[in-house]
């Protein structure tokens, strides 16, 4: 998802040296509580440094430092004679979120085909407050985005080494960004990408910005997707990232591929490529994924469909400056559907 960066595990983010913190709430609000909610704060433990000195294997803390690049959680890195881990912390959502994106990781690690962060722990932050955590392995990244050429062939693996046989979806609903995005079962792909993709961005955009015009036009498509998608009756569904773009992609300190804060599900393989507008492959990327997951017909006609859904979900997040490529790739596809 552009403009709102994933949070990554990244050195390429600066290193700010701290000492070791155990956050507490604020003296004004701690003040505000009753005095025995106070001390029942003052009792709780903390529960992500509970798991490293625990299942952790850590005895001590060596320093704490926070990682930028996101703005829907706060990332920070802990040390710890341990090892380093990754712990990325929201206060105003509860855990499903993470359980959300653990299983994506898990799902995509369970490959064995190209590096993800792996998961370790996903929990509430209190007992008295809605924050959770996610603790993930630290991977210590490069310098560079690394080889094109092996990124293709990696998530090309991964797409051929995946598969359900539930249909298309996920066994949880995840989120797109901040947007939710609902992953039931569904014997075909057709129909799952028009109503819980598409279909659900639209409804979005009529609900929050009354913008039934651009919501009407939609729904045009839709009923053209049949045709429009003529040559995927027999599609497989494969394990997506869901969101890869640039933000999303690293290389770790070998140079191999790290991909980063999933929105997975299983889907058409195509559509892993609807962020590829701000994702910056290349001729050697596509050059060999298509060597391990070869094109179908029709490619180069779908391609604009799969980024409409990630135009209009940049709509919901960030407004109306994203309408007029929505609108576009619309009525091109209305114009050719006649």
């Amino acid at each position: 998802m552009a403009a709102a960066v994933g949070l990554t595990a990244s050195s390429r983010s600066p290193f700010f040296a701290c000492n070791p913190v155990v956050v507490r709430p604020s003296s004004r609000a701690f003040a505000s509580r009753t005095p025995a909610l106070r001390l029942k704060i003052m009792a709780e433990s903390d529960p992500v440094l509970d798991w490293m000195m625990g299942e952790g294997g850590a005895t001590k803390i060596l320093r704490t430092s926070p990682v930028g690049g996101g703005c829907i959680s706060t990332a920070t890195r802990y040390d710890t004679d341990a090892g380093s881990f990754f712990v990325k912390s929201n206060r105003n959502t509860g855990p499903s979120m993470f359980e959300a994106e653990a299983a994506g990781l898990n799902a995509m690690h369970a490959t064995g085909t190209i590096r993800v962060p792996k998961p370790l722990k996903v929990g509430p932050l209190s007992s008295h407050s809605r924050g959770s955590f996610i603790i993930m392995e630290f991977i210590e990244m490069g310098s560079s985005r690394g080889n094109q050429t092996e990124l293709g062939r990696q998530l090309g693996e991964m797409h051929k080494a995946s598969s359900s046989e539930k249909g298309f979806g996920f066994d949880v609903d995840n989120t797109i960004g901040s947007t939710p995005q609902k992953n039931p079962w569904t014997g075909d792909w057709i129909t799952f990408f028009r109503d819980h993709r598409l279909g659900f961005q639209l409804q979005l955009i009529k609900d929050t910005y009354r913008d039934n015009d651009l919501y009407a036009k939609g729904q045009r498509l839709l009923e053209r997707l049949p045709v429009l998608m003529k040559d995927l009756d027999n599609v497989q569904p494969c394990l997506l990232h869901g969101d890869l773009w640039s933000g999303n992609v690293a290389t770790d300190t070998n140079g191999a591929p790290v991909i980063l804060d999933p929105a997975c599900y299983y889907g058409h393989n195509e559509a892993e490529f609807g962020m590829s507008w701000c994702a910056g492959f290349g001729p050697a990327f596509y050059d060999a994924y298509f060597k391990v997951m070869p094109k179908l017909p029709g490619f180069e006609q779908r391609t604009e469909l799969y980024k409409l859904y990630h135009y209009l979900n940049h709509y919901n997040l960030f407004g109306s400056g994203y309408r007029g490529s929505c609108t576009s790739i619309i009525d091109s596809y209305l114009a050719v559907a006649r």
